[in-house]
């Protein structure tokens, strides 16, 4: 009989579940985008834990019919933005008690996981860092700007953001634009489209680096005070062009800093096809980025990672 892996990720952002099987196979993706009001860039967690609530019955009931030819084996859930003491937000609590409760049903064991460990094991499971015990990682999403160190099982922070992350200067640029939230793969899309011209000048402050901590409200001040003076597409380019030259140099300081030289990017923002594109060439170190579709929240790497442990321990 078909063995099969059930993962669940809530977060402040989407609902998701996903199967997957011990020969990597992702039997099922399923994923609902929390309704935002328009003109607002983010919702309440009260709120997002009552999407949750609503979307889960769909996207469980879809993930059981892919699994009816085999049995579940293992449940996992993510219950905190991250893998450290305290790291604590209540939309998570909608995924962790259903997982719970299905587990306890179907008699099989629950593991309770951080939303980063998922970005990162569904990022790197599909690259040649799959077997690599000893990298930089890169956590760029909505809510998230952070430089990691994966070792040993352990996830280190060496660097992040001081104030706002690279997805919400995105949302916050966008949203003054008018664009529906999430606004970073519209922007991507503008900042893609636009071709400069020979008299092309960047007209936005460097994002200032300072080893590996750096702000990014400065920049969100200046790009605002262009919304409605220039092209949207020319003002996403001079954008996209910062947050590119702010990430090669974190890189560079990274790598310097750890003695590395593999480096994997996970999250939302990186997606962008503008930053995917403007990181090829950099031949100094390995640069690995996970699938675009496994980019953004999703629940695979947190039903590979439950798998995982259960194979391991009944081989």
């Amino acid at each position: 009989m078909k063995e099969y892996a059930l993962g669940i990720d809530t977060s402040n952002y989407k609902t998701s579940v996903a199967v997957v099987d011990r020969e990597d196979n992702i039997v099922y993706d399923g994923r609902i985008f929390l309704s935002v009001p328009e003109g607002q860039i983010g919702i309440r967690q009260q709120e997002a834990l009552f999407q949750h609530i609503g979307n889960l019955p769909e996207l469980l009931k879809e993930a059981f019919d892919a699994t009816r030819d085999g049995k579940i084996i293992s449940v996992s859930a993510s219950n905190r933005p991250r893998p450290i003491e305290g790291s604590y937000m209540p939309c998570f609590l909608a995924g962790e008690k259903e997982g719970q409760v299905i587990a306890s049903l179907l008699s099989c064991e629950f593991n309770c996981l951080s939303h980063q460990e998922g970005h990162l094991e569904s990022a790197r499971r599909f690259t040649k860092l799959c077997e690599n015990d000893d990298f930089i990682f890169f956590h760029f999403s909505g809510g998230t700007t952070e430089i990691l160190r994966y070792g040993c099982g352990r996830i280190a922070v060496l660097g992040e953001s001081e104030d706002i992350s690279f997805g919400q200067l995105l949302d916050r640029t966008g949203n003054k634009f008018g664009i529906s939230f999430p606004a970073g793969e519209v922007l991507d899309a503008l900042a893609s489209s636009f071709v400069p011209s020979d008299d092309y000048e960047n007209r936005l402050p460097k994002i200032k680096v300072g080893g590996l901590k750096f702000n990014l409200s400065g920049i969100e001040t200046a790009a605002g005070k262009y919304v409605g003076k220039m092209p949207a597409d020319e003002l996403s380019y001079m954008l996209f062009e910062r947050i590119l030259e702010c990430i090669k140099n974190i890189v560079i300081n990274a790598c310097d800093e750890s003695g590395l030289k593999n480096v994997l990017f996970a999250g939302g923002v990186s997606s962008s096809s503008f930053i995917r594109k403007g990181m090829e060439g950099f031949e100094k170190y390995s640069i690995y980025f996970s699938k675009p579709e496994l980019s953004s929240d999703n629940a695979i790497g947190i039903a590979f990672i439950g798998g995982d442990k259960f194979w391991r321990e009944n081989r």
